[in-house]
Order: structure tokens, then sequence, then C-alpha cells
């Protein structure tokens, strides 16, 4: 998605801030050389004043004064560069440094935008998607098959294959996700490692466990001390490329929280935005919890993969401390 005006300016102002530093590198390397070698300096008036009065004839039509602007300023640059040379100066001592040399920390070249300043894009991303530490280690490169036998693989399978044909296909087509089964099975994860696919590709992805989802959204409609504050996460709420609620069910349910999950539910979908949800309730105890419109809504529009077995965490748990001990021993 394009970025919000508050994004792109926060990562404009970080490119003013290299700006200003290389800047102010230049000056105190500048007076630097000024002091150690003041024939340097009267060298950098002579070429403005040359420049001045050969720009001056060439309005006045002399065709001729270009060549010799020219060969004056290369006679000066080389002078300029013997002095360095003489003093100790390493010949790029007076040249601008910036951070990116491609496009010397303007964040675009030729009108596109440099890949800096794509990565800049991608470090916002991961930053205000709230599971940056999460996708260490929920990521494809994690996946495994191990903790799965029989059914419980075969469901885990199709619903890893459907993720990423999710991935593959997100630009392509408006797809939903809806995870549900027992707790500990990888619904969880499967969503981080969506999230870390398509986020590794500019895509702006947010993540709510249910309670902060709706505890973000009571503050942004009742809190007077934070709904400005909230209003931009509240509109990427509805925005974002990808939003994840996980764990729906875990929240305080109340009348409140089914009208704004409704909400938000159907204004991605009217935005055909994709939405992951994560829950470990039943899809009857989904209906009983939360409106029929809810129901339709999820079980309409989302792919729904079921995934059981036993608690996963809690074998790697077992299985962890069985090696420990092993060791130990």
């Amino acid at each position: 998605m394009p970025l919000t005006n508050s994004q792109y300016d926060a990562i404009m102002r970080s490119y003013e801030e290299k700006q200003r530093a290389a800047r102010y590198r230049l000056e105190e390397n500048t007076q630097k050389v000024y002091s150690q070698i003041p024939s340097y300096e009267e060298l950098d008036r002579q070429t403005a004043s040359i420049s001045i009065a050969h720009g001056r004839r060439l309005l006045g039509g002399e065709h001729s004064a270009l060549e010799e602007l020219k060969k004056n300023l290369r006679e000066l640059s080389e002078r300029k560069a013997f002095l360095l040379r003489e003093n100790g100066f390493p010949p790029d001592f007076l040249t601008p440094t910036y951070a990116c040399e491609k496009c010397q920390d303007t964040g675009y070249i030729n009108g596109q935008k440099c890949n800096c300043f794509r990565a800049a894009e991608v470090e916002l991303i991961y930053e205000q998607s709230h599971i940056r530490t999460m996708l260490k280690t929920e990521n494809f490169e994690f996946l495994s098959y191990d903790y799965y036998v029989g059914d419980e693989l075969e469901k885990f399978t199709k619903a890893v294959q459907i993720c990423q044909n999710f991935v593959e296909t997100f630009h392509l087509d408006y797809r939903n996700l809806f995870f549900y089964g027992t707790v500990g099975t990888g619904k969880s994860f499967l969503s981080c490692c969506v999230a870390k696919e398509l986020m590794d590709l500019g895509n702006l992805v947010i993540y709510f466990s249910a309670s902060q989802l709706f505890d973000t959204l009571s503050k942004s409609t009742f809190d007077k001390d934070s709904i400005e504050a909230l209003s931009g996460i509240s509109e990427d709420i509805y925005e974002c490329d990808l939003l994840i609620i996980d764990d729906l069910g875990t929240e305080l349910t109340n009348a409140f929280v089914s009208s704004r999950l409704f909400s938000c539910l159907n204004n991605r979908h009217m935005r055909k935005k994709a939405t992951i949800i994560t829950t470990n309730l039943s899809l009857g105890e989904l209906r009983d919890r939360y409106s029929d419109r809810i129901f339709s809504r999820i079980t309409s529009n989302y792919t729904v993969c079921k995934l059981t077995g036993s608690d996963i965490r809690m074998k790697k748990k077992t299985a962890a401390a069985s090696k420990s001990k092993s060791f130990n021993n």
C-alpha cells in the first residue's frame, strides 16, 4: 500500500537529518583545510569569482567564455588537489560523504525511489507491525512437520499450502484466512509466516492480539487523551495491506466488541483488504459468542482452516527439558 503522509514524512525527515549531517561534516573539513592552508581558501574565492565573471560573458554572447571557464576551473582544481596532497589530506577530504552515495541521501534517483528508500519503507513496516521479535523465529524457515501425524499432519500440510498460495497471489486475488482449532497447533505461527513474507515484499502488515485490538479501538473511541494519538493507527487498521487478529475470543466480549469487530471486518472487506484471524474457539462457539452477521461474514469471505492435535509448545518444552536433563547427566 502507499505510505501514509505521516509515514512518508517520517522517512523524509530521516533523509533531511542525513543531509544536514553530510553538510556539517563538509563544513568542518573545509574549515580545517582553510585553517591549515590559507591559500586553499583563496583558490576557492578565485573559483567563485571566475565562475561569475565568465557567466556574465556567456550571457553577453561570448561563446568562447565557456571553454575558457572550463580551462580555468580545471587548473584551479589541479592546484587545490596538489595543496591537499602536499599537506597530508586525502584526495576526497572535501568531497561530501553520504549514507547512500547513489541518491546522495535524497531517497530518489531520477524521480524513482532509491533502494535505500525501499529499505526504509520495509524497516518502518516492521516497526509498525507489532511482531518484529516474533518473526525472528516464526517464519517459513522454521517450519517443521515433525510434531504432526496422521489427520493432523494432513490438515497442517494443507494449511501451509494455503498460506504459501495466499502469499504468491496476494496482489492478484483478494482473500482472507481464518485459522481455528485446539491450542498450540500452529495457527499463530502460520499467520506470522505469511506476515514476514508479505512484509519483506514491502506490504504493510499490522498484528494485534484480539485484546490489544479492541483496547486500541476502545481508546480511539472513548479516551479523549488517546483519540488524537491513535487516529493514525485506527486508519491503518482499516487500510493496511494485511491485518492479523490473533487469539480471537480471549478478549472480554461485549456488545461494543461485537460491534467494532463487525465494523472492522466489514470495512476491510469493502476495501478488499486482507485479514487473518486465529482463534481457539470452535465454529459453534464463534457463532454463540459473536453476532450471526460476524459468523456469516467470516464463513462466507474467509478460507477456513482447522488445525488439531496436541499443544506443540508443550511438546517443545518437554523435549527441551528432556534434552537438558540428558546433557546434565
